[in-house]
């Protein structure tokens, strides 16, 4: 989408503002299907960054997500730009990849189509 859907961009201020992550959503960005639960960015940088810690290769980066955005953002009352996803897979066929899911950021921007929910999640 060129304009952000404000209906999304309302559901991304609420997951920030409630510092909440349980809110699953399902999203087509280029094709991709990715479903999963939304996280706050502050709460998705953290974690992207221990994971990073521990590891020999990529533990110099986790600084850049440990620092948090530079400007602007949800945190500074600008509107949210991205979706955080934690525990998500992108669908191929009958396939989730990961298995046990990622952690993906997704340009609010650049999602074509959405519905609520993940599409293995219940309450049940």
């Amino acid at each position: 989408m060129s304009n952000p859907d404000e209906l999304l961009v309302a559901i991304s201020a609420a997951v920030e503002s409630e510092r909440s992550n349980q809110m699953a959503l399902t999203v087509v960005v280029g094709g991709a299907v990715i479903t999963g639960r939304l996280a706050p960015e502050a709460v998705w940088r953290e974690r992207v960054a221990e994971v990073l810690k521990d590891s020999d290769r990529l533990g110099p980066f986790s600084d850049v997500f440990a620092r948090g955005p530079r400007r602007g953002g949800a945190g500074h009352g600008e509107p949210p730009t991205h979706l955080h996803f934690h525990l998500a897979r992108i669908l191929q066929g009958s396939l989730g990849i990961p298995e046990t899911g990622g952690m993906y950021r997704v340009a609010i921007k650049d999602v074509s189509a959405w519905t609520v929910g993940d599409l293995s999640y219940s309450d049940q």
